[in-house]
């Protein structure tokens, strides 16, 4: 099995980490700072480090940033722990180089997943080296992480900004001849809200709807939207590189959102035993088609905008996704989304859908996970 290195100052934290990688049957060196951390990695060489970002002396930042400066060690994969409150720094580990984070406090499961992403993903670029095509991967990869930091930087300063468009008229909207749109619900939300009070009712939805948010953002959506329970994004290509399409990018949150549920139906079970309340679920639907961005403007209260995604696309999408419901399917696309990302995606069952209102079905399949 694989060589970490865990660089954690909490004593509490730094044992957990070991015992769950060590039960997994890696073998694990720890050091209760950024210095020794990376002293270890420098003589031992490992497969991954998995590092605190608030430490004494050297933190988690300034220890990535001098383990990426030695060529010796630059490819080692790092993931960053850092704490809810840290989360909007995250991006300076991002253009620091890190591979990936987990949020304080995590469960075992999580952390197990990221390491075997990143040890598994050392293995194929062992593999693609063997072939020898490793220096245009590793170029394109590169580019492409320069790219995600700066439309990162670049959402979050859109985000932080409160400054809407002031161009009148129609050159306001923004048309898009190809786009993915993921709608998301949850189908016994009425149930659940029968049996908790508005206060466990309003911590439930921001678990939940916190961690979609957070899912379409990291993944660029274009543009999101709370409908009712549920929540509307767009994804474009002008908000990723080359190298991801936007179908491909809203099918990868879609199994985000699907594994945040299952989280969320455990920490219900935990939290509110005999309860018996329903299933906490979803149904998610993608569809892809064009797409206009059309720029709202509400002179009655004031000045000010918003968008509104509208075309065939947009309302496809929301009738797909009741048919999941009916089907019992967690994620429902249609094959004009699926043709995009063929190759790329697993699928179930096939259906050929008739939705009210459209003169013809729509023919979709179950979308079940992502293809390694």
């Amino acid at each position: 099995m694989a060589l970490i290195v865990v660089m954690e100052d909490d004593a509490g934290t730094r044992m957990l980490i070991s015992s769950v990688l060590k039960k997994d049957g890696h073998e694990v060196v720890a050091a209760e700072n950024g210095a020794l951390g990376l002293e270890l990695v420098q003589t031992r060489h490992p497969d991954l480090v998995i590092s605190d970002v608030q430490m004494p002396g050297l933190n988690g930042f300034q220890m990535l940033s001098a383990l990426r400066q030695d060529a010796a060690i630059a490819a080692t994969p790092v993931i960053l722990l850092t704490s809810l409150q840290e989360r909007g720094h995250m991006r300076l580990g991002m253009n620091t180089g890190a591979d990936d984070y987990i949020t304080k406090p995590f469960r075992p499961a999580e952390l197990r997943e990221a390491a075997a992403a990143q040890l598994n993903k050392r293995v194929m670029q062992a593999t693609l080296q063997g072939m020898a095509v490793d220096a245009a991967v590793q170029a394109a990869l590169e580019e492409q992480k320069h790219q995600l930091a700066k439309l990162y930087e670049q959402r979050l300063a859109t985000e932080l900004s409160d400054r809407w468009p002031s161009v009148d008229g129609t050159e306001e909207d923004e048309k898009f001849a190809s786009a993915t749109v993921l709608f998301v619900d949850i189908p016994n939300y009425a149930g659940v809200s029968e049996k908790l009070n508005p206060t466990e009712l309003t911590e439930l939805v921001k678990k939940f709807y916190g961690s979609a948010n957070d899912t379409v953002h990291l993944f660029g959506a274009r543009h999101i939207q709370f409908i009712g329970e549920g929540l509307l994004a767009v994804f474009t290509d002008n908000t990723d590189t080359q190298t991801v399409n936007h179908a491909l990018r809203a099918a990868r949150a879609a199994v985000g959102m699907v594994e945040s549920c299952r989280a969320i139906h455990q920490y219900l079970n935990i939290t509110y035993p005999g309860r018996q309340l329903p299933r906490f679920e979803v149904n998610i639907a993608l569809h892809a088609g064009p797409v206009t961005l059309t720029t709202l403007h509400d002179p009655l209260h004031g000045p000010g905008s918003q968008a509104l995604p509208v075309g065939d696309a947009v309302s496809a999408a929301m009738l797909l996704q009741k048919q999941a419901r009916v089907l019992g399917w967690a994620v429902v696309a249609s094959m004009a989304a699926l043709r995009l990302v063929t190759g790329a995606v697993l699928t179930g069952r096939r259906a050929l859908l008739e939705l009210p209102g459209r003169s013809t079905p729509i023919d979709a399949a179950e979308l079940t996970g992502l293809a390694l």
